[in-house]
């Protein structure tokens, strides 16, 4: 699905097939993150993709893919954030310069931590003008990247959405309760991931103290972004015996155990643009609890409400009550994923929009 500005269409048909695979070099490519891997995953063979690393950039590729570039304003030293951000705009202008392509792939609108705010003021219109095509994960997305970034509205835009996490991770061949020694009567409300301050996980174990849903009880887990994020986070759950907390990083092949031991996910976040967390816990069949902002009015439209709930501004424990209610209700054992949210429908689009992006210079691509 496309939401394109009139200046953005390079072509009223489709662009001719390239004679010759396209070459990528995409960053990042985590093992880590099977977001990054299940996109590059099995690509049309007229695609041939490379992970990125700096010394590759001497060679010319037709299109450079950039994910999260805002990553580099959450390096805590200023020298070095400084540093790698030169770096990073310098590799874009030689791949430009030697008639490649930036396609950005836009998970965010700014830096979470907001670490170095004349930085990241000074980044965006720089980085900006240099994009060639956006993809945005929703229609939400992309009407907030261009209404930020006016300049966004004259290039190729392209909804692509995050695909699902259903055969990323092992199966859980374990009774997951019993595994975590939760009672089988309890109701249970797992938060799960990285535990970062603009998450608000400290605000939820708040929160849950005024739950009064029998059985209750809070799951957090995910390792923290600091030592002293963790301690405020155990010290606004010490008050609730029925908090339980895991503040560490859970392996893989351990994610699925988490979620077979919920009735619902709940992520509390103070601000969010997309959720990749959210994904998750539909790849699992949990119903998920947000925050009407960003996308995730997007992501409740494409699942329906009895798989997405969301909450209005601050979220306390009558709202996390309504939320264990709404868990309850009857549903379909299995979440349905829409065919624009499967990686197949993900990487053919994806192809598509690399081939729309180098029809400009097609002698070239």
């Amino acid at each position: 699905m496309s939401l394109t500005h009139p200046l953005a269409n390079l072509a009223s048909s489709p662009p001719v097939r390239p004679t010759r695979p396209l070459r990528v070099i995409a960053w990042p490519i985590d093992p880590r993150n099977p977001y990054t891997t299940s996109l590059y995953a099995q690509m049309d063979p007229l695609v041939r993709v490379e992970r990125f690393s700096a010394g590759k950039m001497m060679h010319r590729y037709d299109v450079w893919h950039v994910h999260w570039p805002e990553s580099l304003l959450n390096i805590r030293n200023p020298a070095l954030a400084e540093f790698k951000v030169q770096s990073f705009l310098a590799m874009v202008d030689l791949v430009r310069l030697r008639g490649g392509k930036i396609v950005w792939t836009m998970h965010n609108l700014s830096a979470h931590d907001a670490l170095h705010p004349a930085l990241e003021a000074n980044f965006w219109p720089r980085f900006i003008p240099r994009v060639d095509g956006v993809i945005a994960l929703s229609q939400t997305g992309l009407a907030l990247a261009r209404q930020r970034f006016p300049r966004l509205r004259e290039v190729p835009g392209e909804i692509i959405p995050h695909g699902h996490y259903r055969d990323q991770y092992p199966r859980c061949d374990v009774d997951a309760r019993k595994a975590f020694g939760i009672p089988a009567d309890a109701r249970v409300m797992l938060f799960f991931g990285a535990v970062r301050p603009y998450k608000n996980v400290d605000g939820l174990a708040r929160a849950f103290r005024s739950v009064k849903a029998a059985h209750a009880m809070l799951f957090i887990a995910g390792h923290p972004q600091s030592a002293a994020l963790a301690e405020n986070i155990a010290r606004d759950a010490a008050p609730d015996g029925r908090v339980r907390l895991d503040l560490r990083f859970i392996a893989s092949d351990h994610v699925t155990r988490y979620f077979a031991a919920a009735d619902l996910v709940v992520l509390p976040y103070r601000q969010i643009l997309n959720s990749g967390a959210a994904l998750l816990a539909l790849s699992f069949n949990r119903p998920v609890l947000v925050p009407d902002l960003g996308s995730m009015v997007d992501l409740k439209r494409d699942f329906g409400a009895d798989w997405v709930n969301t909450f209005h501004s601050g979220l306390d424990g009558v709202e996390l009550d309504r939320a264990f209610d709404w868990a309850a209700r009857p549903r379909s054992s299995t979440c349905p994923f829409p065919e624009k949210y499967r990686w197949r429908s993900i990487r053919s689009e994806t192809v598509r929009f690399y081939e729309r992006v180098c029809a400009g210079n097609r002698h070239e691509c």
